[in-house]
């Protein structure tokens, strides 16, 4: 997504203005990852799942050219490649759907082998450049510097890389959510502190890449298919892993005997990597559900940033400036979801709140609040009694375990609609999450006021979730009317 707009960059200025705008437009992503919680309601889950899969209609083009790319000393009218191609993508499948244990693991290397061995028989594969590469290399770059002028081009440009960096942002966030559902033995709820930290490493990573002159790097989602085509998720691999690339990075043979592997197995490679990505992203998509009014920002985004793709949708009639821009599907899709989801939830009226300190004696205040509220709606007395013994339980287990010197103000909003209501608590950080500690509940045997407290959620709410960022914890409601 940075490749258009960088180039524009260092036509306009050289690479220190390039690098002077990724390093400011980084610091974006470390705003966006401490407000993650307040901007819960726009970035979704659901804006997540839209660019993941625009991300596999941005690259699969590059897929689809690789595939039909004529190998080595063949033609491009051969059936060499096609061929190389077919077989490689077979075999990876193949080994996806029928192998078990660890020969599963190897299927993506297992079909490069093969696909590239394949192309060996006929003599497909150039290793001239293998051959001649070193085994040991140095970059010969130098540091280009910074442009700390702050001309007219560096303003003119900003916006797009801050734009930029936002989807990007929201990839990485759709990306932390993705792999937490992949890489967890049992299910358990998304842990958003730990997306705020991938938001924040992946903003690390642009800032540094400023600082040294380089492109900006972002999460690949491609990994979420390597993980559910081997079903290795470790830490520990990703650590070895990473240590093998930076020294890999060093020997320009290694380099040149992977550009060796013929373009027709690459692509198919990469096509079950993308396919598998767009799963992830539809999963994503659905995860929270689909009403009327997301449907339609997933359709309005995703053809949106399909047809820009495809330059399709009023390419002449842009400015040079704005077709860097646009010209990525996942960057206009991304951009498209988030104005949407923005303007759905400014059109959202009759959300009610009230500030509180964070103390058991404010309970009383809060069930006023909410009383006072569920009887202009028209509530009956017992239903309104269910609701001050709810909010009267989920305001304690929000209290119990946190430590009161950090512990926030409540905030207690409420949306009446015509199904129910929807209530929202924010605090402090808790001890634990709901889900969790529901479930250790009713596995317990053993009475106490906590456990029968959280029973009394699960029995009056028709739908809890509970979601963690670093200082602030969200505890949702609903109750069907």
């Amino acid at each position: 997504a940075f490749m258009a707009i960088s180039i524009d960059a260092v036509k306009a200025g050289g690479v220190p203005l390039m690098a002077s705008l990724i390093v400011v437009s980084s610091l974006i992503q470390f705003l966006f990852s401490f407000h993650l919680a307040k901007l819960r309601s726009i970035v979704t889950p659901t804006i997540g799942g839209i660019v993941i899969m625009l991300i596999a209609v941005t690259v699969f083009p590059i897929a689809f050219k690789m595939v039909n790319q004529a190998p080595a000393n063949t033609s491009v009218d051969s059936m060499i490649g096609p061929m190389t191609a077919i077989v490689a993508f077979a075999v990876i499948m193949a080994i996806s759907f029928f192998a078990r244990g660890s020969i599963r693991l190897w299927g993506p290397i297992i079909g490069v082998l093969v696909g590239t061995v394949y192309a060996g028989f006929y003599d497909a594969i150039d290793f001239s450049r293998v051959a001649q590469a070193d085994w040991i290399g140095l970059p010969s770059a130098g540091w280009p510097g910074l442009d700390t002028s702050f001309r007219l081009e560096f303003w003119m440009l900003l916006i797009p890389f801050v734009i930029v960096t936002i989807v990007g942002a929201i990839e990485t966030y759709g990306d932390g959510v993705a792999i937490q559902k992949l890489s967890q033995r049992e299910q358990k709820p998304t842990d958003y502190r730990a997306v705020q930290g991938a938001v924040n490493a992946d903003g690390l990573g642009n800032l540094l890449s400023g600082l040294m002159g380089t492109l900006p790097n972002t999460t690949y989602s491609t990994s979420l298919s390597v993980v559910d085509l081997t079903g290795v998720a470790a830490r520990a691999v990703g650590i070895f892993g990473g240590a093998f690339l930076m020294l890999i990075a060093f020997s320009p043979k290694f380099a040149n005997l992977l550009m060796a592997i013929p373009a027709p197995v690459a692509g198919a490679y990469i096509m079950v990597l993308l396919m598998l990505l767009f799963l992830h992203g539809m999963r994503l998509v659905a995860e929270e559900g689909l009403d009327f009014e997301k449907g339609l920002v997933v359709c309005v985004s995703f053809w949106l940033g399909t047809g820009f793709q495809d330059k399709a949708i009023f390419h002449d009639h842009m400015p040079t400036w704005l077709t860097g821009l646009l010209d990525n599907g996942m960057t206009a899709g991304g951009l498209t979801a988030i104005i949407l989801m923005t303007l759905l939830r400014l059109r959202k009226a009759g959300i009610k709140h009230i500030d509180l300190p964070a103390k058991k004696e404010a309970i009383p205040t809060a069930q006023r609040f909410l009383d006072k509220l569920s009887r202009n709606e028209g509530w009956t007395n017992s239903s309104r009694q269910k609701l001050e013994l709810l909010l009267e339980e989920a305001m304690l287990f929000l209290m119990h375990g946190s430590d009161s010197s950090d512990q926030k103000n409540f905030r207690i909003a409420a949306q009446f609609n015509n199904d129910g209501l929807r209530l929202e608590l924010l605090s402090g950080n808790s001890r634990d999450n709901f889900a969790n500690a529901s479930s250790l509940a009713q596995q317990s045997s053993e009475p106490s006021g906590e456990n029968a407290g959280l029973r009394i959620i699960n029995g009056l709410a028709d739908k809890v979730n509970h979601h963690q960022f670093h200082g602030t914890d969200v505890l949702l409601l609903e109750i069907i009317k």
